[in-house]
């Protein structure tokens, strides 16, 4: 019987700063952005998160919509289960050395 293998985390040290940035307060703001032709664009505080980073959290329920803004932009935030992806991830991150985390940045 074969076992679901957990979904390969994009960027890894990257999903982690995002996550980090939300933290329980911040939300990430989804643009949708088809009409204007660039797509859908996904922002923290001005600053641009890459999409697959956005996605990947969002099809892992990591995040989730917390509602919309009177301009139509979707506001998401982390979920009980982000939190506790956040709290293990940075466990994690903290465990590594120098080396192990220059890796992890370079390689993804």
């Amino acid at each position: 019987m074969h076992s679901a293998s957990p979904p390969l985390i994009p960027c890894r040290a990257q999903t982690l700063e995002v996550m980090q940035f939300m933290g329980r307060s911040r939300p990430l703001l989804m643009l949708p952005g088809d009409q204007d032709g660039f797509g859908t664009r996904w922002m923290i505080d001005g600053q641009q998160v890459q999409p697959v980073i956005a996605e990947f959290l969002l099809k892992t329920g990591a995040i989730a919509e917390s509602g919309v803004t009177e301009l139509g932009t979707h506001m998401l935030r982390l979920t009980e289960m982000g939190l506790r992806v956040l709290e293990n991830g940075v466990r994690w991150w903290n465990s590594l050395d120098f080396i192990q985390r220059l890796i992890v940045r370079i390689r993804g």
